[in-house]
């Protein structure tokens, strides 16, 4: 199994742009997200009368409601984004099951979906108070605390791009070694059999199958629910200010 420290490997490159795998990853989400909504949005009816529509409709009605019960009714327009980054996130964990490379366990990632979730909560502050009051309020309520209000600016979306990064890739990390732990342990109880170029641990059979599960199907789901839900969170209070 890939290492973590190996990081996502260059796919492909073409001049000076470097093509990764989280790259590729990221675009076939893209392509099987867009096959997917246009699938579940064909020949649509006011009533319902395929199990393709009600799956659709009960993805976009819970969308729906976690936007309205963390965000409020007058920022519903919020729907689209989350529900995007929400499957992404899935997605982009649960990728790994089918033995690519999870492209939320690439910091680079996560770290540019704080980055917009930042620049939503600056956006949204600005609004609110002015650009004067937004600077002002980095001295409240005194000045001499200015550096850490400026530190608790910047820890927002670093807490965010770390948590789920930190989860996913240290669900790869455990799986591996795990994994390799258990083809050396079935070295030595004479578990393990090699025919020509071909391999096989018996102890490897199984047991890291029911841990991947758990951390890219369980965690993955939770986490990307977790990073959604601190998003509206915070955009939403900023907006309150």
């Amino acid at each position: 199994m890939e290492g973590l420290g190996d990081g996502p490997k260059i796919v492909f490159t073409i001049g000076p742009l470097i093509f990764t795998e989280t790259v590729v990853m990221g675009w076939m989400i893209i392509v099987v997200v867009t096959l997917l909504c246009l699938w579940l949005t064909k020949d649509l009816k006011k009533k319902p009368e395929s199990k393709k529509q009600i799956v659709a409709e009960m993805f976009v009605g819970f969308v729906n409601n976690m936007v309205r019960t963390s965000m409020g009714e007058k920022m519903m327009y919020y729907a689209p984004y989350i529900g995007t980054l929400l499957i992404s996130a899935v997605l982009g964990a649960l990728i790994s099951m089918v033995g690519l490379r999870s492209m939320t366990a690439d910091i680079n990632v996560t770290a540019a979906w704080a980055i917009v979730t930042f620049a939503l909560i600056t956006f949204h502050k600005i609004k609110a108070n002015g650009f004067l009051g937004y600077l002002k309020g980095f001295a409240q309520p005194v000045a001499f605390i200015l550096p850490l209000n400026l530190i608790s600016e910047i820890a927002t979306p670093a807490s965010m791009a770390f948590r789920l990064f930190g989860n996913v890739a240290g669900g790869m990390v455990i799986t591996g070694l795990l994994y390799s732990a258990l083809g050396a342990a079935s070295e030595a109880l004479h578990l393990h059999f090699e025919f020509a170029s071909w391999a096989f641990s018996v102890l490897q059979v199984g047991i890291p199958a029911v841990l991947s599960v758990y951390f890219d199907l369980f965690s993955g789901c939770i986490q990307a629910y977790i990073f959604s839900t601190l998003t509206m969170v915070n955009v939403a209070s900023a907006a309150e200010e």
